[in-house]
């Protein structure tokens, strides 16, 4: 880690699980923050056991809790809820995905924390916000991307609602809870007491509604209903996959006046660049079929790789369709280290495993990953004892982790976990 890391010195307290909450502390971890998870002790977090065929811990996990310390507590007792508000008390940032009112009844809630630390900002993630006659419902990302009106878009229109094969409602909500607490650590540095003020309260589903751009405004200036319809977008014509002679897939956004004609003068349609009237959106819209159809069959006669080439030489917005292989090799993915190798201990031994960057990229002061996902409870000897100020008897006796536990050594010093 650069000596230049952003959020060097920022202490961030993670209690939350699946991805929400831990999603908005990776972003600080990536970035130099001392980032502490508590895990359940029995099994941990959940995202442990996501979508994995070997091993114990889950590619998707090592992801989502880089750069984290585990630390395992029953926040259902008294003692782990003392660590808790211990450990709060020499946090700058607590970040919860829990449902409303859970904290407050462990005796952990906002109040109590801030009491032993007024500068405490809480990050509360849920999944219809901490207000509102909904706020009680359970809520995960599937909930909130079908309550946010995601869902009713998404997917072919004579099928069901689909979905982005990620969590998109989670990720984003953990975004703009990041956001909130970095505007108030700002706020806290330039010296304006926030202590009435530094609850960032987000509900899953206002994230996804959020990147919904006018659909309501659509609906009330022009009775505009959007509904499912594939992979177009109302009146953005042309944009959309396009099949190649190979059998790949090319995405083409040609969408603006200036692109347009130029995606039309690569398709060899002179006389559409050159028609005034298709400078027009609505223009483009009534076409949609037939303009659609001359790029369907430019691509149809072209491998993918050479239709990349004819679109780069235009100017034309263009992609290919990638998977998983196609990313992992990409020679830009790896230039901006998009794509990183780090040993994993899977069944036994470590192997190399190609994981994600750190985004964003900041010049003198880039974030790294350091180490990947710990492993459960791994550093809760070392958190509890230096950061909450237990000894090792009331450590082992809290935590059932042996007094005589190593410490947490430096990043690449441990087997599996860094490279």
């Amino acid at each position: 880690m650069t000596k230049a890391a952003p959020l060097a010195g920022i202490r961030v307290l993670e209690l939350g699980s699946f991805i929400a909450a831990p999603f908005a502390a990776r972003l600080f971890g990536d970035f130099g923050a001392d980032v502490i998870k508590v895990e359940r002790p029995e099994g941990g977090d959940e995202l442990r056991d996501w979508r994995k065929t070997r091993g114990s811990t889950s590619m998707m996990f090592r992801t989502v809790a880089r750069n984290k310390r585990s630390v395992t507590l029953d926040l259902r007792t008294p003692e782990g809820q003392e660590a808790v508000r211990r450990i709060a008390a020499n946090c700058d940032v607590v970040i919860e995905n829990f449902r409303p009112g859970t904290l407050e009844r462990w005796g952990i809630g906002p109040e109590v924390l801030k009491a032993a630390n007024p500068d405490l900002i809480v990050v509360r993630i849920s999944g219809y916000g901490q207000t509102g006659p909904y706020r009680d419902r359970a809520g995960f990302g599937s909930s909130a991307e079908a309550f946010a009106g995601l869902r009713y878009l998404t997917g072919e229109p004579d099928r069901p609602a689909g979905r982005a094969a990620a969590s998109m409602g989670d990720t984003v909500a953990g975004l703009y809870g990041a956001i909130g607490a970095l505007m108030l650590l700002f706020e806290r540095a330039s010296g304006r007491d926030i202590a009435q003020r530094s609850v960032v309260d987000v509900g899953l589903y206002e994230g996804v509604f959020s990147l919904l751009e006018s659909l309501v405004p659509d609906y009330d200036a022009y009775g505009m209903v959007r509904t499912r319809t594939g992979g177009k977008l109302p009146g953005v014509v042309p944009t959309g996959s396009y099949e190649c002679g190979d059998g790949l897939e090319v995405v083409i956004g040609g969408n603006s006046a200036s692109v347009f004609a130029r995606l039309m003068e690569a398709v060899g349609r002179t006389d559409l660049a050159e028609d005034e009237s298709l400078r027009r959106t609505e223009a483009r819209s009534a076409r949609e079929e037939e303009l659609n159809g001359i790029i369907s069959a430019w691509t149809g006669s072209r491998t993918l790789e050479q239709a990349l080439d004819a679109l780069e030489d235009a100017g034309v917005p263009a992609a290919p369709v990638y998977d998983a292989p196609s990313i992992a090799d990409d020679r830009h993915y790896l230039a901006r280290g998009m794509v990183q190798t780090h040993d994993v201990v899977i069944d036994g031994d470590p192997e190399p495993v190609r994981f994600p960057g750190v985004v964003p990229i900041i010049e003198g002061s880039e974030g790294s990953v350091r180490w990947l996902g710990p492993e459960l409870g791994e550093h809760t000897h070392e958190v509890l004892t230096e950061v909450a100020g237990y000894d090792a008897a009331d450590v082992a006796r809290i935590s059932g982790v042996a007094a005589e536990q190593e410490p947490h050594q430096p990043a690449g010093a441990r087997a599996g976990l860094g490279a």
